[in-house]
């Protein structure tokens, strides 16, 4: 299995626990985790983060309390150039067609399975 280098990650996620959970997780593969929970904080910590250490990924939920994930994809991948995983509740061919037209590069359906967000991490950054 391959092991992620340690990474920035701007985790958007708007549920508490969840957040909670994922961020320790994050941490304990070695990540460096900047957490948001709502679009306009996402983007406020990406213009302010990508100046000083940049946020190598993104992991956003698509059900924010201001918007869309899908929007904060977009524009966080326009602006900065991010990747990023998309974590929702919704797995269908359709959703997962939305997330990659949004610019995520991967699609995650929660619950979360740890080893396959790993994985994942570790796939997508392998060259970074």
């Amino acid at each position: 299995m391959a092991i992620a280098r340690p990474q920035r990650i701007l985790l958007v996620e708007d549920h508490a626990d969840t957040a909670v959970i994922l961020t320790r997780l994050l941490r304990r593969m070695g990540h460096d985790v900047l957490h948001a929970s709502s679009i306009e904080t996402a983007l406020k910590i990406a213009d302010r983060e990508m100046r000083a250490a940049p946020i190598t990924l993104v992991m956003s939920d698509l059900g924010l309390p201001d918007g869309s994930g899908l929007d904060l994809m977009r524009q966080l991948s326009s602006k900065h150039g991010l990747r990023g995983i998309a974590l929702s509740g919704f797995g269908m061919d359709s959703d997962l067609a939305q997330s990659t037209a949004a610019g995520f590069s991967r699609h995650l359906v929660k619950p979360v399975d740890i080893a396959t967000l790993r994985a994942t991490i570790a796939e997508m950054t392998s060259g970074a």
